[in-house]
């Protein structure tokens, strides 16, 4: 936390990454995403789930800047928030700096 950051700022945007995450949709699509980018359509074949729903949840978690997304052509793929991936152990955990969860099976 910076010097001018009061703890009651950071608190809110520590609760935004956990509500974000609150769903039990978007931590499996934070445990797919930990092996590398993915398509909303590479996500929905491997949740089995409609590409609308998935869409949903990463727009969701997107706004809260958990994921971030890249173009290939005519493809967007999202990715983990490099930002959240502090040591080597990044595929393992996500630190947001007022709270770390780790996501090990």
């Amino acid at each position: 936390m910076a010097k001018n950051d009061s703890p009651i700022d950071h608190s809110v945007e520590c609760a935004s990454y956990l509500k974000a995450l609150a769903d039990p949709i978007r931590l499996q699509i934070v445990r797919a995403l930990q092996s590398g980018p993915m398509s909303v359509s590479d996500l929905s074949m491997l949740l089995d789930m409609e590409m609308a729903n998935v869409s949903h949840h990463l727009r969701v978690m997107y706004h809260a800047d958990l994921v971030q997304t890249e173009r290939d052509g005519k493809y967007i793929y999202y990715h983990l928030n490099k930002d959240f991936l502090k040591s080597s152990a990044a595929a393992k955990s996500l630190d947001f700096g007022c709270c770390k969860i780790d996501l090990r099976s």
